[in-house]
């Protein structure tokens, strides 16, 4: 008997920093893959998430928030990647947060309005609005903003709604084979993944603009029978930030080290020895390589 025909798609998420862009993929992925903190520009790669469900394979594109501010070489970087997503997939997902629309998103719908797919509005945390009736006419108010294939208002954070939103893109993907085998979650490898997670801790506990002054190498992951061995490099710019991150008598650096081999052990499935050293790289958000 011939197999059903198979839908798959790429499907680019944007939006300007600190909507819930990650957030929301983690919810629909049903798993933690994109990493997430109350800073803007907590994404700076762009990371594929595999959701394949029966003859479905949807691949979510998590990319950098798209802003204005692109003074310092790292943003237009990450402003760029967030960008060249848009080439070459089959749709749009242009998550806003519900009831606020700024500058920054009018600027996102002028580049929309400029590229040939199609564009399905998610209005991201509409738990925060208490009266539900306030929402209405915001929605009323995009409509006329763009052609959008679909508007759906959600909540990443509850998972509110999540369902309808899968059902629209479902319905919209072309007919194609698979990209990826079914039982593949992410296009990532183990360092990546590694990487990320101690990127989280960090973000979540330093304060100002630190985190932005900091990025996290791995120098060696060695998976065994019952452990993986991780070693990892912390790189920031001073030595007063590096003290900071270390915090007093260690103390930070060990939490952040803790937290995040939890997370990992959540992640790979088997216990995580990590060993955490910070060292300074003057300028290295400058450089082109390291960016």
């Amino acid at each position: 008997m011939k197999n059903p025909e198979t839908h798959c798609g790429t499907i680019a998420i944007v939006g300007r920093p600190n909507v819930g862009k990650s957030t929301l993929l983690n919810k629909i992925l049903g798993e933690k893959l994109t990493i997430t903190s109350p800073k803007p520009q907590t994404t700076r790669h762009q990371i594929l998430g595999i959701k394949t469900e029966g003859q479905t394979q949807f691949i979510y594109i998590d990319t950098p928030g798209i802003h204005q501010n692109t003074q310092r070489r790292l943003n237009r970087a990450l402003v760029r990647s967030a960008v060249n997503a848009l080439i070459d997939v089959d749709m749009i997902g242009f998550v806003i947060e519900a009831n606020r629309w700024t500058a920054e998103e009018e600027a996102i719908l002028d580049r929309l309005k400029h590229q040939k797919h199609p564009v399905i509005l998610i209005v991201n945390k509409i738990d925060k609005i208490k009266n539900t009736h306030r929402l209405l006419p915001f929605l009323q108010s995009c409509q006329e903003k763009m052609n959008f294939l679909a508007i759906v208002p959600v909540s990443g954070q509850k998972g509110k709604n999540i369902d309808e939103l899968e059902k629209v893109i479902a319905d919209a993907l072309p007919a194609a084979e698979f990209v990826y085998p079914p039982e593949v979650s992410t296009d990532r490898s183990q360092r990546f993944l590694a990487a990320e997670f101690i990127r989280e801790k960090l973000m979540r506990h330093l304060h100002e603009e630190l985190p932005y002054w900091l990025t996290v190498s791995i120098e060696q992951l060695v998976e065994q029978k019952r452990i993986i061995k991780i070693s990892a490099i912390i790189w920031t710019e001073r030595s007063s930030q590096k003290a900071i991150i270390i915090g007093k008598k260690g103390e930070l650096l060990k939490k952040v080290g803790t937290e995040a081999r939890i997370q990992l052990e959540t992640c790979f499935g088997k216990k995580v020895f990590l060993a955490l050293w910070v060292k300074v790289k003057a300028g290295w958000s400058e450089e082109e390589g390291s960016l």
